[in-house]
């Protein structure tokens, strides 16, 4: 294993450049979106849509806002969306010009999670596509477990 290639930051974004972001793709700031924003902001790990729902103030928008909000934050690069095979996205901010290829421990238990910040070599990818005869193959990996709270 070696550190993954990938230039995903866990630094805090400012909210001026998210905002600024959807401004270049001529997007409107919607309350709705801006509040979306912060709270993804604010947390270091992937969050669910109705994760963020519960995080807003009541009444501030409705489930379905918020999945057409992730839909087009995804769509413009500025969310990655990940699985942790419980059939509930996820989403988690993406710096401007980062990647977001970064993998993730999950407790099976209370659904803790964990950055790894190691990746599996490109010379593995690379032997994978020639013994089958694909080009540009990237991977997807997620690790689950018990994490030492849950051990006990």
């Amino acid at each position: 294993m070696k550190n993954c290639a990938h230039k995903h930051s866990h630094q805090r974004q400012e909210m001026s450049a998210l905002t600024g972001r959807l401004r270049q793709q001529s997007c409107k700031i919607t309350g709705p979106r801006a509040a979306i924003l912060e709270i993804l902001r604010q947390h270091p790990h992937p969050l669910t849509n109705k994760e963020i729902f519960a995080s807003l103030p009541k009444g501030g928008c409705d489930l379905a806002t918020i999945y057409r909000a992730m839909q087009l934050l995804e769509k413009l690069g500025m969310v990655k969306r990940f699985d942790f095979g419980d059939g509930a996205a996820r989403f988690e901010l993406v710096g401007e010009g980062d990647d977001g290829h970064h993998h993730h421990l999950v407790c099976t238990r209370c659904a803790e999670v964990v950055e790894i910040g190691e990746c599996f070599p490109s010379e593995i990818e690379n032997r994978i596509a020639r013994a089958n005869g694909f080009k540009a193959v990237t991977h997807r990996l997620e690790f689950f477990g018990l994490c030492p709270g849950c051990q006990t």
